[in-house]
């Protein structure tokens, strides 16, 4: 029988391979690039903290984000899941802001990755099939299991965007 703990585990170790691969590549200015006239970033308020572009309900088509705001989104995301694992109540998306330049950003994503990682050691078999509502409503019946592999999916897919932002803005130098 496959253990379910270590097959979620061997997925997180690939998916973290690949966003550190990207995440030694990233500059301040590769995640700041806009890589259109009207694109989703993050700026900097009257207090000098960097928050996201965002609307409720998103617009169609949504507009392409900057390597700066889908690292922001992958924190903010990453820090909800969190509190879900933890029992913890999940700061607001409006609460969650970006660090500001590409070292405090690496800085952050890998705090969230080793938080992540020890709540992942620590839970037992039994523990993945308790309830969890983040990303989902309750309604929606997920279990730990379901909220981990979906980490895994969205870290992938996050630092995927990253990644070829990034390598487009280095071929444009």
């Amino acid at each position: 029988m496959i253990d379910r703990r270590e097959l979620l585990r061997r997925q997180l170790r690939v998916a973290w391979s690949l966003a550190e691969y990207h995440l030694q590549r990233v500059t301040t200015e590769s995640l700041l690039w806009e890589p259109s006239t009207s694109c989703w970033t993050v700026h900097r308020d009257s207090e000098g903290t960097w928050r996201p572009d965002w609307m409720v309900p998103e617009p169609d088509p949504t507009p392409p984000p900057t390597a700066a705001w889908v690292s922001w989104h992958l924190g903010w995301w990453w820090t909800e899941a969190l509190a879900q694992l933890t029992g913890q109540a999940p700061p607001g998306r409006e609460d969650i802001t970006w660090p500001g330049d590409a070292a405090a950003t690496v800085t952050w994503l890998r705090a969230l990755h080793d938080a992540w990682v020890a709540q992942l050691d620590a839970l037992k078999e039994a523990d993945l099939d308790a309830p969890v509502t983040f990303p989902w409503p309750r309604e929606a019946d997920r279990s730990v299991a379901d909220l981990l592999a979906w980490v895994n999916v969205e870290l992938t897919k996050n630092t995927a965007e990253i990644g070829q932002l990034t390598m487009i803005f280095t071929a444009r130098q």
